[in-house]
């Protein structure tokens, strides 16, 4: 492992191979570049990739991926998390990795295990996963300023995974490989399933004619957002805090007419609404039984 014995070992730049030019890799690509690497060939396939790679990798060839790979100091790994793991066995297989060469992927889901398949190949396996999400152009590049990275490595390699997350402007977070679906999950569970809440409470302000609800939320989802990450639990206001069943009751009986869709989403997040409330002390059980009992029968109706 010739590049990594210690930090101060590694070359001032690296050759940069970027797998993928989706949202990520263009963006990380960019990113690289910007601290002073140099990338050496990019793949992509669609017409949008292509572009994307053209925009923010101006000048960087378009390359097959064994191409790419192929003399790279560093290899970024951006591809979807299913299809992580058979390009690495086929990247292994034909022997296009070299001995030495730093291999990262940028999925959140998996750890080092995914290289597996190219323990032979003695290349020294980076997972760096950016906590943010993607447009694919360079406002990505300003938003990576304090940006947690989940770093999952060797231990030997963890001071060149933590820098090359600062070089990026990230701000490296050790994950232990054991947790790497846990990270995940939660990063999943917060973002992702943010978007389908605000997109179904926008759905429903405009049910009302409201001409932008966009207007309306901003203001009430930036303040909820900040007061749960200073205060976690102790940030919870509305009816469910307070126990008011003949409020909750009128929302439900307004999304089964009104939006069908939107009432399991409600349902559920209302219990588990009032089980946090109920446990952490800000709802009595008196208050929190009828509420339960509430939401329970509706969500056994046909």
């Amino acid at each position: 492992m010739p590049w990594v014995s210690t930090p101060h070992d590694r070359p001032a730049r690296f050759d940069v191979g970027i797998v993928g030019a989706g949202h990520v890799g263009a963006v990380l690509g960019a990113a690289l570049v910007r601290a002073g690497h140099v990338v050496t060939g990019v793949s992509a396939v669609s017409e949008a990739s292509l572009e994307r790679a053209a925009t923010l990798l101006p000048g960087v060839p378009v390359k097959p991926i064994p191409e790419v790979v192929s003399g790279a100091h560093l290899v970024v790994l951006a591809v979807p998390d299913d299809a992580l793991e058979p390009l690495v066995a086929g990247l292994s297989s034909t022997g296009t990795f070299t001995q030495g060469q730093l291999v990262m992927h940028t999925s959140g889901a998996h750890g080092i295990s995914v290289f597996e398949a190219a323990a032979a190949s003695d290349i020294i396996p980076l997972a760096l996963h950016p906590a943010m999400t993607f447009t694919g152009t360079a406002l990505d590049l300003e938003r990576l300023g304090g940006c947690c990275f989940g770093v999952t490595t060797v231990d030997l390699a963890r001071p060149v995974g933590e820098a090359l997350v600062i070089e990026m402007g990230g701000e490296p977070v050790w994950v232990a490989e054991d947790d790497r679906v846990t990270y995940h999950a939660a990063l999943a569970h917060g973002a992702n399933h943010l978007v389908t809440l605000v997109a179904q409470a926008m759905q429903l302000l405009g049910e009302t004619g409201i001409e932008d609800p966009a207007r309306v939320l901003e203001p009430l989802l930036t303040a909820a957002l900040a007061n749960t990450l200073q205060r976690g639990d102790a940030a919870l206001t509305g009816p469910v805090a307070r126990g008011d069943a003949g409020t909750v009751a009128g929302h439900v009986a307004m999304l089964r007419k009104v939006a069908p869709d939107i009432q399991p989403t409600y349902l559920a997040l209302a219990r588990a609404t009032a089980q946090r409330a109920l446990l952490s002390g800000r709802l009595r059980a008196s208050a929190a039984d009828p509420l339960l009992e509430l939401l329970a029968h509706e969500e056994d109706r046909p």
